[in-house]
């Protein structure tokens, strides 16, 4: 069917093992090696079956290669005619509303880090001057001819405070009926067009997250895929859950002050953040106590009070009524998170987590399994479940709380010959990664080795600061194009990197699954 193919026993026997799976209506986990062909193993029976199918991936730019690549080279070839769509969560798209409000000079939350000030005026006359300011001036030139409004689609890579200004997400938004831009809504048009296909492409995330809407999300479906299963446990468990922080209190305060008459209940909650901060920074790494501590119990319900009476005066404001609904969407899903927090049962398991000053109350299931057979296994609609990796967690079905003799499970290997084709080095001569010398003699490294290889490199990272120090010691030295993370959006840059045969990328953790590049760049 396809060009310059071979043939896989292993994709082979995941595709019959999914159209049993189907035909049967039991669920399948299944573990295919790297190389296998997963998607088309799961796409062709799906498709031939003639059942409507949900694509849930841990990645978008493995949702970005199901949408740009696998599907359309089946809708031309497989013979079977069919509709595919590719839905994200709220926030990767551009709100029409808060792009005009922006471009009106009515409302821009600067990056603080950027130094600059807005003014007010026409046009894009309130946006400033500065760097900051032309990104956001670029977004809102593209949002003139954008067709989808997803990130994604994007000629450029946006900071994430420059795309905030132009989007919002599902905490904020007061829904397409209350919103002023409603029939014009980029997101809302991708929920249409998910509602007419028959395959649908998401995260697991937005997945999750339609199981505790009820179904509203997504449209009904017969088989839902998880792919990259082995990331859908802790998904699932945080997806499920929520999360309390400092900077969540001060983005609410400073989005309502200009509707208050009187700025002191947001002023309150802003020095609520404070406080919370305090509260938890003692309590970092630590799974908090059942019931909670009076000291903690003292702080989160002052923070209640304040939230609860901000939330009251935007209700009685009467400026701006679609900054005030997404005002009264972000407190309303705050007071409810503070309200579990406060009433936290036995099962559900709170802890503190993130980097100093800036702690996170976390809150999950304490059984993702128990939770996922509440809202998705024992519903009496529930689709066919196929879940895939190239790692299987033992026992993961039970652990997501299929019942034993539910599911089956299959290995079907990888066809690639690993002793062979791959090498695995290790840098032992490079100093302890803790001491200041580490940094250099990597960079050393990579050099060294990106020459070896004449480019050709994919370079991967744990944060975006090592990333981007490397790219800048790294690519003067070096005879080909280094290209970085921050540089385009996935899709872009995976094309381009599979395109440049000799070009490095250098990547953080979004790229270390879900990304194929065929051919000689391989």
């Amino acid at each position: 069917m396809l060009p310059n193919s071979e043939e896989r026993p292993g994709q082979l026997a995941m595709a019959e093992a999914v159209a049993r799976a189907i035909e049967g209506h039991r669920h399948l986990i299944v573990q295919a090696g790297t190389g296998t062909g997963k998607s088309l193993a799961y796409l062709v029976p799906a498709l031939v079956s003639g059942a409507r199918v949900v694509v849930a991936t841990a990645t978008k730019a493995l949702q970005d290669q199901l949408a740009t690549r696998d599907l359309p080279v089946l809708a031309e070839r497989l013979g079977v005619p069919f509709e595919f769509a590719l839905l994200k969560g709220r926030s990767n798209y551009l709100c029409r509303q808060r792009a005009g409000e922006v471009a009106s000079g009515e409302q821009l939350i600067l990056d603080p880090a950027m130094g600059e000030s807005g003014g007010s005026g026409g046009a894009t006359g309130g946006v400033g001057s500065g760097p900051f300011g032309r990104e956001v001036r670029r977004l809102l030139t593209w949002a003139v001819t954008a067709s989808t409004g997803d990130r994604a689609d994007l000629p450029f890579e946006p900071s994430a405070g420059a795309w905030a200004q132009v989007s919002v997400g599902h905490t904020e938004c007061p829904g397409a009926s209350r919103c002023p831009a409603g029939d014009a809504c980029f997101a809302e048009a991708a929920r249409d067009r998910a509602a007419l296909a028959d395959v649908v492409v998401v995260n697991t995330h937005l997945y999750a997250f339609n199981l505790l809407a009820g179904g509203g999300v997504l449209p009904p479906h017969d088989v839902v895929v998880f792919d990259e299963a082995h990331e859908l446990e802790d998904i699932a468990s945080s997806s499920l859950g929520f999360a309390i922080a400092a900077g969540r209190l001060r983005a609410l305060a400073r989005a309502v002050r200009p509707l208050l008459a009187e700025p002191a209940s947001a002023i309150a909650v802003d020095d609520g953040a404070d406080l919370l901060d305090a509260a938890l920074e003692g309590r970092r790494g630590e799974r908090l106590s059942e019931p909670l501590d009076e000291e903690l119990v003292h702080t989160l319900t002052v923070i209640r009070e304040r939230v609860g009476a901000l939330v009251a005066g935007v209700r009685r404001s009467d400026v701006d009524p679609a900054r005030r609904s997404r005002g009264l969407e972000a407190g309303g899903h705050l007071m409810t998170d503070l309200d579990a927090v406060l009433a936290l049962p036995d099962s559900r398991v709170a802890w503190v987590e993130g980097a100093p000053r800036a702690a996170v109350l976390q809150v999950a299931p304490l059984d993702v399994g128990a939770a996922l057979g509440e809202l998705l296994w024992s519903r009496e609609d529930a689709p066919v479940a196929v879940m895939t990796s190239a790692t299987i967690p033992m026992g993961m079905g039970e652990r997501l709380g299929l019942a034993p003799i539910s599911f089956d499970e299959l290995d079907v290997g990888s066809p690639f010959d690993f002793p062979h084709q791959a090498l695995l080095y290790c840098a032992r001569h490079l100093p302890d990664p803790r001491r200041a010398g580490y940094e250099p003699a990597m960079h050393d490294e990579l050099v060294a080795l990106i020459e070896a290889a004449g480019g050709r490199t994919l370079a991967l990272f744990t944060s975006w600061r090592a990333m981007h120090a490397a790219a800048s010691a790294v690519g003067p030295r070096l005879a080909w194009p280094v290209i970085t993370q921050a540089e385009l959006p996935k899709p872009a840059l995976v094309a381009r990197f599979g395109t440049e045969e000799h070009s490095c990328l250098f990547a953080t953790m979004g790229f270390w699954q879900g990304v194929d590049i065929p051919g000689p760049a391989l």
